[in-house]
């Protein structure tokens, strides 16, 4: 049975060793959601809302597993912290976030290279730590839970955000009915290390667990090309060779498998709100 490769450190360079094919993937789910608040605007509103009343200025912003910075450009423009870092493993996406972030006006803005589970900054330094859609990425992700508690100020607040195990199942499906990969509706979930059901109870030996959120996402993706720009680069698929990567020979070879027809999907985000153990509640 191959590792799940969201687990598998062989596979982190082909997954992210070039920022264009998280690109792809994101901008094709993004334009296929019908329903869902934004993601990164929804991590402002709970941030705002678990902030005491009269808080001075937020003075460090973590954003781990910040990928291409979408998240960190947000939580800059909006929370207006002194000093924002975003912390990715992979050089290529700190790299794009870099320049794709650029400057925001008042904020101090870096992005680094670096493990969530050894993550460089000080002890009780951050006001807020955002962790979005990475935690799954770990095969201990208790550990990079705790290395979020170690950096959170007193009074600080962690936001961690998942995805369910069943997301997106409906996509599944179709890839096995076209015959690109006929065991993919058997492929153990790419979220499955942290997913809705047990984030909260992944934080609870590290934190106070403050709240948590269950929000659905629903996506149509308009046809067979649409669908191939986030199939072509999702890892979960078994694609031949010729296939994987390639959006446009992927669209072809759906157009002679399947009718082409939208394709309705959905994902339950979830969001867990925490504060350090000890810290106000």
């Amino acid at each position: 049975m191959n590792l799940n490769p969201f687990l598998d450190p062989g596979r982190q360079v082909d997954l992210y060793g070039h920022a264009s094919r998280l690109a792809r993937r994101s901008n094709a789910l993004m334009r296929a959601r019908t329903a869902g608040r934004p993601v990164p605007d929804t991590i402002v509103q709970l941030a705002r809302s678990h902030r005491a009343q009269g808080s001075e200025r937020l003075r460090l912003v973590a954003d781990i597993g910040c990928g291409r910075g979408t998240s960190s450009r947000i939580l800059a423009e909006q929370l207006h912290p002194e000093r924002l870092v975003g912390i990715d493993a992979a050089p290529a996406l700190v790299a794009d976030a870099r320049k794709r972030v650029g400057r925001v006006p008042g904020v101090q803005v870096s992005f680094l290279q670096g493990d969530f589970h050894q993550m460089p900054m000080p002890d009780g330094s951050c006001d807020l730590a955002v962790a979005a859609f990475c935690l799954y990425h770990s095969t201990h992700p208790q550990q990079a839970i705790a290395e979020i508690a170690r950096v959170l100020a007193p009074d600080g607040v962690a936001i961690l955000v998942t995805k369910a195990l069943d997301s997106y199942r409906e996509m599944d499906a179709l890839v096995a009915a076209a015959g690109l990969d006929p065991r993919a509706e058997q492929h153990e979930s790419l979220y499955v290390s942290a997913h809705g059901g047990n984030l909260a109870d992944l934080a609870k030996p590290s934190l106070n667990v403050m709240a948590t959120e269950h929000e659905e996402h629903r996506f149509t993706f308009d046809g067979h090309e649409h669908v191939a720009e986030y199939v072509a680069t999702n890892p979960k698929y078994d694609l031949a060779p010729g296939l994987y990567g390639k959006p446009g020979a992927l669209a072809a070879a759906l157009h002679e498998l399947l009718p082409d027809a939208p394709i309705a999907t959905s994902s339950v985000i979830t969001y867990v709100v925490a504060r350090p153990r000890g810290g106000r509640t």
